[in-house]
């Protein structure tokens, strides 16, 4: 199994201070991490695109290949590219750019985007938030098989008479992942297309989300993909510590506000302190928890789901630079060499 981490680029304020951090200062901050990830032997990073003031990241390509200057053999994605209101001309020539800078790192994880602030930024309308994902992963898709592009174009995408895609990258065709966070149908087309799925789980009991990678290896069957060579990557927070309680301790109040600032914004109720510690149980969604937790989470879906990744979102709100450096420490020492041992094989 692969092991990594994403993040946002959280830079909310600190609840003792009432401020957030200086945006350089928080970016040194996530650079020291990615590099600290890599020099421990985690598989993957990513960084995932918002466009809202507490997340860093709107431009993920460019942070990526300043990490690629840092680091050595850690893959470096997005989590995700909001590929329905960008250009998928552009999205190809940056990660093939970021691929030529690391040395063949470089992957894209394409999803409709949980957050909708890109849309209007961007000039794209609401109304066509399917239409959008689904016009610009196909010529995407395209893009990746050759030098040239023969495109029709669509409502949102321009025809494209037989021009040529520069670079191309160093990996033929340059990964990419369709990022999903429990459509059935979005769920079913990644399968149907062969694409690698990542399913994002952070709420609920991970064994309901069983029958959607099913659902994603029976399309992929009836797309007439082989399921046993696409690969599944579990997305979902977490967070270690030597103990239980000192991850909960360092966790809960991070956690629990940024998710009541969200939740306020869609009519959720703020999670409870109980809600939290549901979570962290073995058949709970997150990953808060002494090494040995996180370990026996893992196992425990990897007997539900048969996936090949696993990666932990630890920024969630405002967690101390020093905190998360130990976090990934635990687990690129702990909970990466245990899991590995028992699940042994190259990841896909």
């Amino acid at each position: 199994m692969q092991l990594g981490i994403y993040t946002f680029g959280d830079n909310t304020a600190d609840p003792e201070t009432g401020k957030a951090l200086d945006p350089a200062v928080r970016m040194a901050n996530l650079l020291e991490e990615i590099a600290l990830a890599d020099e421990l032997g985690l598989d993957v990073f990513g960084l995932g695109e918002h466009h809202r003031p507490e997340y860093l990241v709107s431009a993920p390509a460019i942070v990526l290949a300043a990490a690629a200057a840092r680091t050595r053999r850690i893959r470096l994605s997005t989590a995700v590219t909001v590929l329905s209101s960008e250009d998928p001309i552009r999205v190809f020539q940056q990660f093939a750019t970021l691929d030529l800078v690391s040395g063949g790192r470089a992957e894209i994880m394409a999803g409709r985007g949980s957050f909708i602030e890109s849309f209007p930024l961007f000039g794209y309308d609401l109304e066509d938030y399917d239409g959008l994902f689904e016009e610009k992963l196909a010529m995407l898709i395209e893009i990746r098989k050759g030098d040239t592009l023969t495109w029709p174009g669509g409502q949102h995408t321009p025809a494209i008479p037989g021009l040529g895609i520069y670079p191309r990258p160093v990996q033929d065709p340059l990964p990419l992942w369709i990022a999903v966070g429990g459509t059935p149908n979005s769920v079913a087309r990644a399968g149907y297309l062969g694409l690698p799925l990542a399913l994002a789980i952070i709420g609920g009991y991970p064994e309901q989300f069983g029958p959607l990678v099913d659902l994603y290896r029976r399309a992929a069957t009836q797309g007439g993909h082989d399921p046993a060579r696409l690969p599944v990557s579990v997305n979902s927070h977490g967070f270690i510590a030597e103990t239980a309680e000192e991850a909960s301790a360092i966790a809960y109040p991070a956690f629990s506000a940024a998710m009541a600032k969200i939740g306020k914004e869609r009519g959720w109720a703020p999670q409870s302190r109980a809600q939290f510690d549901a979570g962290n149980q073995l058949r709970g969604a997150t990953f808060v928890g002494s090494p040995q937790q996180v370990i026996d989470k893992i196992l425990y879906q990897h007997e539900i789901f048969g996936h090949d990744r696993f990666l932990m979102q630890m920024a969630v709100g405002h967690i101390p630079h020093d905190k998360l450096m130990k976090s990934i420490e635990l687990f690129g020492t702990v909970v990466a060499p245990a899991v590995r041992k028992a699940l042994p094989g190259p990841g896909k």
